[in-house]
């Protein structure tokens, strides 16, 4: 977990018996705040006159004035590189509106060139001042432009670019080579490289083909490769940083340190301990924010963590990374208080994303009408002769520590394994001591296990709910009940249960008397309930009559919703996109995570 330099916002915490002033970043105004989006409409829009402007025929009077000053190849090679860079100044609008450095820095430069490009390619002087105009305001602007990319693009990006130039020649010559029959005359060596690399860049070369046919394969195939060949370097040039920090054992002590110190702490506050999460601190280090950046969304879980006084200094740091490198800030998951201090500090929007099942145990009881079905599934689970154990996982032994991990590995099978906001990812680890296991097991052999993480100093939160596929229905609800009696004497009085998404809507939608919409969006819920369990969570948590708490989603703008929701599924694991460095860097995690519990062990032994 890294811990990142910040800076907070204008408040005052006690330090030192002293009270210490932090500083608040500097926020630009509403005018400066749309420079940035201003300036990215304008760089598309002459993007796209460059584009039109190098298509359309050249006016004869122009083209003749022209004629006497260059010869008519140099206009015809500043057309298409007119057309590159209005196409490249096209790509980099969205970058420019997210304040890129590297956007702005490649957009001074094109737009310098289009306005020598325009002069030379037909003296387009009009053009060529708006271009020269838009130059000058970047650079007179370019304090706006801040945002860091990802420093390992630096010579990633160039070194694409010039390997897929250099397959786009490769794959040209030898489409030329293919089709030598269709050339009409005799072409040299110069003709077909001058035909690939104007193709490149989508202009008709010097060679002519026999049929409309080749003509268009030629022309498709090399145009093809040449915006490959400019899309992907400029892709990975612009694209977000991803955080993937390798956590310190001096920041989870300080996490654990902030978790401890709450005994009214957040339900989800020890799932910031996650090993592929990094954190944030406040200056003062009272309190922390953990995320993770996917899709060029930096999602915090939870609560901030530590004192809530000195919440807006860790919110202040968060939104001060996250406008450094361009990050959309999201929250998933927090609490009704922490959704009001996000709103407020940070200035984002909430939205109602689900409720939390919480089981209050001195009020829990089987007895009743609505507790029948859970009665029932515990009473078949005991007739079946199945044995339920609570125990803390500090009290288990390496053997059953491997034996329920191997087991619940081979139950998950070949799905991903899944959770962000409120799984741990791990089991046994010596830190964890304090974690709270269910096993049930029948002649001997595993059958079902549920693992719960502390939750303030006297709450379980339940991180991970694992069954044999094999084994009798009702382990689950068994499982859970055996908790709720095991709590008393665990010194536990709350149990968090499974998140239920969408759970005000179902149930409004099912009421009678519900109008069309809130039916349909009850509609759409059930439908997207075959790929992931939004109604059945619902239904079982509702078993155990628990009090629902509400949690939400923060937000900057509207806008933003499709992009972090879909970040928010990629970190669940509920989308997996293919990465080829994935493995290694689990593989890395993996290692790291070894070493660290082998290092609290050893701290433990001493």
């Amino acid at each position: 977990m890294t811990c990142v330099a910040t800076v907070e916002t204008g408040s005052k915490e006690r330090r030192g018996g002293q009270d210490a002033v932090i500083a608040e970043p500097a926020r630009p105004g509403r005018l400066l705040a749309g420079v940035p989006t201003m300036i990215a409409i304008a760089t598309v829009a002459l993007g796209v006159i460059d584009i039109v402007n190098a298509l359309v025929p050249e006016r004869t009077a122009r083209l003749h004035d022209l004629v006497n000053i260059e010869p008519l190849q140099v206009a015809h090679d500043a057309t298409a590189a007119t057309v590159a860079a209005g196409i490249l100044l096209v790509m980099l609008g969205h970058s420019l509106r997210r304040r890129k450095r590297r956007a702005w820095r490649a957009a001074v430069v094109l737009t310098a060139l289009t306005a020598v490009l325009h002069v030379l390619k037909g003296l387009d002087i009009a053009e060529a001042a708006g271009s020269l105009l838009l130059c000058l305001l970047l650079l007179a602007l370019q304090r706006q432009f801040s945002a860091i990319g990802d420093p390992r693009a630096r010579w990633r990006a160039p070194v694409a670019f010039v390997g897929l130039v250099g397959v786009a020649f490769g794959v040209g010559w030898a489409l030329l080579a293919v089709r030598d029959a269709a050339i009409i005359g005799r072409a040299s060596a110069g003709a077909r490289w001058s035909e690939v690399a104007l193709g490149l860049v989508g202009v008709s070369g010097p060679l002519h083909f026999r049929s409309d046919g080749t003509t268009d394969l030629v022309y498709v195939v090399l145009a093809t490769l040449g915006a490959m060949a400019i899309g992907v370097p400029v892709y990975m040039a612009l694209r977000s940083p991803r955080r993937t920090s390798v956590p310190s054992g001096d920041d989870e002590e300080r996490l654990r340190g902030l978790i401890d110190k709450r005994e009214d702490g957040d339900s989800l506050g020890y799932f910031a301990l996650r090993r592929d999460k990094a954190v944030i601190f406040s200056a003062t280090g009272k309190a922390a924010v953990s995320y993770r950046v996917l899709s060029g969304v930096m999602l915090a879980s939870g609560d901030p963590l530590g004192d809530p006084e000195a919440w807006p200094g860790a919110i202040a740091a968060f939104m001060v990374e996250a406008s450094r490198h361009a990050w959309t800030p999201a929250v998933i998951g927090c609490s009704r208080r922490g959704g009001e201090v996000w709103v407020r500090e940070a200035g984002l929007r909430a939205l109602e994303l689900g409720d939390e099942a919480i089981v209050d145990v001195g009020a829990f009881t089987l007895d009743g009408r609505e507790m029948r079905n859970v009665r029932q599934m515990v009473a078949r689970v005991e007739r079946a002769g199945y044995c339920l154990e609570v125990r803390r996982v500090g009290d288990l032994c390496e053997t059953e520590v491997a034996t329920i991990t191997r087991q619940s590995a081979a139950w998950r099978g070949a799905e991903v394994e899944r959770g962000f906001s409120m799984a741990l990812g791990r089991f046994g680890d010596a830190a964890d001591g304090r974690c709270v296991v269910v096993t049930c097991s029948r002649d001997e052999r595993l059958a079902a296990v549920l693992h719960f993480v502390p939750w303030g100093c006297d709450g379980l939160s339940l991180d991970l709910m694992r069954r044999d596929r094999q084994a009798d229905p009702g382990l689950n609800e068994a499982m859970i009940v055996a908790a709720v009696k095991a709590a008393p004497d665990l010194g536990v009085r709350q149990l968090s249960l499974n998140f239920a998404a969408f759970r005000s809507a179902l149930e409004q939608g099912a009421r009678l008397g519900a109008g069309p919409i809130s039916r349909m969006w009850r509609a759409a819920l059930i439908w997207a309930s075959r790929w992931y369990q939004i109604e059945s969570l619902y239904r079982f948590n509702a078993k155990f009559s628990p009090e629902w708490r509400p949690r939400f989603i923060c937000y900057p703008r509207s806008t933003h919703i499709p992009r972090i929701a879909f970040a928010a599924l990629e970190a669940e694991a509920l989308i997996v996109l293919p990465r080829p460095s994935r493995s290694n860097a689990m593989r890395k995690l993996a290692v790291r995570s070894a070493r660290l519990g082998s290092s609290s062990r050893a701290a433990r032994a001493l």
